[in-house]
């Protein structure tokens, strides 16, 4: 799983293949469906006897997959000056990420360039050898990655532009919560440095650094979110139910209100800021509610709305929709369920999901759509859903796929444990995965 820093850290894999194909011959795995004969492979549908998945490229826009040094289970994307809705290739992004190395000596927090990627081809049988040539010269993507180190593993990864600083949060299995500068970071993957390291493959650059502002909470946790209004507003929240609020100060430093939200019962999993209220937060909760919250209240009365058993299990996860007042959530039930903020207090979902065969780990709304979103779960699968869709009862039984959610738009496979996924912003459809083998960068057809 590891691969070291003199190895090409980023390449394009078959998102399909299984370990035990890995030693059959790579023609193989280049094969696209044959239409005649091929099948749509559902998840949880047994693999005959000679049968094996095989990656269709037709399916994908664009598709490579990286690789650091320890596994990165958590990142965010970090916003650039390349433009917004972009669709040129070769594409560019930038990705902040934490590692959970086996020593918690040898942890660093990142910041990666991811450059150079391409469309993915298209072949036929037709291509000649010197078209596939072209192709593969054409569509060489890079990694740069500038890092520092950090004390303890990386819970989770936030980052947020707050004046000309990039600033990164990141919360440590140390119980701390750091704020760094990430400037000096983007500047070693940007610099002359950087391009001169790339050619010759030495890609990892070693920064000494520090955290500018740190806050302890009792215990360790996940749930991290900035306010996308009030610039430099952060919550955290940690397995002991306590929720805090940080707002920056004169001076570059933060007040962290000591006084925490703590109406859960049991570890807070998961926190997001309002996109079109300043003050309201909403958080989920191993406790299974979903709660809302007005931070502008003193501690004991911000706790607006309570959705109690939103879940039959451990909320994980939950993400605001940016377009419309919904927002939709993720448990260890494998449940997927989209919340109207208007109907709350009902404790209904509008709709509700069981397709995962596991937990789910992350879930996402695309910033540019009002009813698509994606989620991963333990069943090592990202799909990507439209909740538009009708129901065509008549049409799935035509299919054969009587159980397949109507909402449901692709099933990207092909990582192990999936941790957390993220649209970029700023490319329509562009989606980023990590789990313990690596990291996903793609665009399918569907979105």
């Amino acid at each position: 799983m590891e691969r070291g820093a003199h190895e090409d850290p980023m390449e394009e894999e078959d998102p399909m293949a299984e370990e035990e194909d890995d030693d059959e011959d790579e023609d193989d795995d280049d094969e696209a469906m044959d239409e005649s004969t091929g099948e749509v492979y559902l998840p949880g549908k047994p693999i005959g006897e000679g049968e094996e998945l095989v990656y269709d490229s037709t399916a994908y826009h664009l598709y490579h997959a990286a690789q650091t040094e320890a596994p990165c289970l958590s990142f965010d994307v970090v916003r650039d000056a390349l433009g917004e809705n972009r669709s040129t290739y070769p594409m560019s992004a930038y990705v902040a990420a934490g590692s959970q190395a086996e020593s918690s000596k040898t942890n660093h927090l990142m910041l990666m360039k991811l450059s150079g990627m391409d469309r993915t081809p298209q072949k036929s049988e037709e291509d000649s050898d010197s078209d596939d040539d072209e192709d593969e010269e054409a569509g060489t993507a890079e990694m740069c990655m500038a890092r520092t180190k950090h004390t303890g593993a990386v819970n989770r990864v936030r980052s947020a532009c707050i004046g000309e600083r990039q600033v990164v949060a990141t919360w440590a299995e140390t119980g701390n919560v750091h704020l760094w500068d990430a400037s000096t970071l983007l500047k070693r993957v940007d610099g002359p440095a950087a391009a001169a390291s790339a050619k010759k493959k030495a890609n990892v650059h070693d920064v000494s650094g520090s955290p500018m502002f740190s806050f302890r909470h009792q215990r360790e946790g996940f749930a991290l979110d900035w306010s996308p209004i009030t610039s430099g507003r952060l919550a955290s929240g940690d397995c002991m139910r306590h929720i805090h609020i940080w707002d920056m100060q004169e001076g570059g430093r933060w007040n962290v209100n000591q006084h925490a939200l703590s109406s859960h019962t049991s570890s807070v999993e998961d926190l997001q800021w309002s996109p079109t209220e300043a003050s309201v937060l909403a958080s989920c909760s191993a406790d299974k509610s979903i709660r809302v919250w007005d931070v502008r209240a003193k501690a004991n009365k911000a706790c607006m709305i309570t959705v109690d058993q939103a879940h039959s299990a451990d909320v994980n996860v939950l993400s605001w929709n940016r377009k419309a007042p919904f927002f939709v959530s993720g448990g260890d039930d494998g449940v997927l369920k989209s919340w109207d903020l208007r109907q709350l207090r009902s404790g209904q979902p509008v709709a509700e999901i069981k397709h995962h065969r596991g937990a789910i780990t992350s879930v996402e709304w695309l910033p540019s759509e009002s009813s698509v979103f994606a989620s991963s779960g333990a069943d090592d699968q990202v799909v990507q859903w439209d909740l538009s869709l009708e129901t065509d009862a008549e049409a799935g039984k035509a299919a054969g796929n009587e159980d397949v959610p109507p909402a449901l738009l692709f099933i990207h496979q092909g990582q192990k444990d999936v941790k957390e996924i993220h649209w970029h912003p700023q490319i329509p459809g562009l989606m980023i995965s990590t789990a313990l083998s690596g990291f996903n960068i793609f665009k399918t057809i569907s979105v």
